[in-house]
Order: structure tokens, then C-alpha cells, then sequence
């Protein structure tokens, strides 16, 4: 299984988001119902290794916070656009939760992310070189701001490769917080 960890999105902020899409040969815009927030990308996992992500996940404990996505961007190599995403406001509850994700996975074995974390929303893929479309694209979309949404819980998602898109499942979602139980009911 390929597996990673997100934050999933409201449907009415997918929504939005895939009404970004524009005229751009060459671009695989994400399906709505694949938008997310990416925490950790773990890969290939075995049953037994899932297993053992699941029981770590289920122990990452936090607050509920709020979250806004806003501006846009675009990640390159070499020249060429990778992708085009919507950013995140800076929010130090979601850096600290993706914190206690890293750790929690790096506890059962599975090596630390190379990459530093940079949050966002892919809205499309790519393999372009970089050109005016883009510096259009990020300008006209820079100052798009998602209305707040309360982060509750992280979910576990699998990859399943197709020929269009991928497809994402959500396997597992774990609450950050214990509901309150009440005594005497």
C-alpha cells in the first residue's frame, strides 16, 4: 500500500479550489475529491508496517485548531514548473502537529523526511517550463484567503495509481483530542 498522512479539506473549500483550474496544456489538475493537506508522505508499506503506523497515529494527541488556506505558488526543478498550489496562512498548531506526526512515525522506524515541510494544497501537476502563465496564475490567486476551518483530526490515506489520477482513500482518520465524556449520562 501507498500510504500518507493529511489533513482532509472541507468539501466547499475542494470545491472552490478546483474552480482554480484554467487552460494550461500540459497541466493534471487534482480532482476535488483528492485536495488535501499533506502532513507526511510515508510510501510503500507492507501490512505489518501498517499496522504499526496505524497504532502510532492513533497516539498523536493535540488540539483542534483553526486553518486558513491563502496565496498561491509553484514549485520548480531545474526550470520547470512541478506543480501549482494554494498556500497556508502561517500557523504554528498545524507545525506542531506535523511535528508530532514526524516524530511518531520516525518512533516505529520509517526514516525522517528529507524535505523541510512547506504546507499547501496541490491544485495541479506538471512537468512546464517556467513562463509568464504561472507569475499570471499566482498573481490573480495571491490574495484568495479560504474561510477558517476547525482541524479536528489527521486521517491516514492510501494511493491507488490509475490512469488519469491516482485515487485517495481514506483508511483512517484519527481524532486529535479524546470527546469529552460526561458524567452521570
Amino acid at each position: 500500500m501507498r500510504l500518507f498522512v493529511a489533513l482532509d479539506l472541507p468539501w466547499e473549500i475542494k470545491s472552490t479550489l478546483a474552480g482554480f483550474a484554467f487552460n494550461l496544456p500540459g497541466a493534471r489538475w487534482v480532482p476535488a475529491q483528492n485536495m488535501h493537506l499533506t502532513l507526511r508522505f510515508i510510501g510503500e508499506a507492507k501490512r505489518l508496517e501498517a499496522e504499526e503506523i496505524d497504532h502510532a497515529l492513533a497516539a498523536v494527541r493535540g488540539r483542534a485548531f483553526p486553518l486558513v488556506l491563502t496565496g498561491a505558488g509553484w514549485f520548480e526543478k531545474a526550470g520547470r514548473v512541478s506543480s501549482l498550489w494554494v498556500g497556508v496562512e502561517r500557523n504554528e498548531s498545524l507545525l506542531h502537529l506535523q511535528a508530532k506526526v514526524e516524530t511518531a512515525l520516525r518512533r516505529i522506524g520509517l526514516a525522517a523526511e528529507r524535505r523541510r515541510y512547506t504546507p499547501h494544497v496541490t491544485l495541479a501537476r506538471m512537468d512546464l517550463p517556467v513562463g509568464p502563465r504561472f507569475a499570471e496564475f499566482v498573481q490573480s490567486h495571491n490574495l484568495c484567503r479560504s474561510p477558517p476551518f476547525t482541524v479536528e483530526h489527521i486521517t491516514l490515506f492510501s494511493s491507488h495509481l490509475s490512469d488519469d489520477h491516482p485515487e485517495y482513500i481514506a483508511e483512517v482518520e484519527y481524532a486529535l483530542a479524546e470527546r469529552a465524556k460526561f458524567i452521570g449520562s
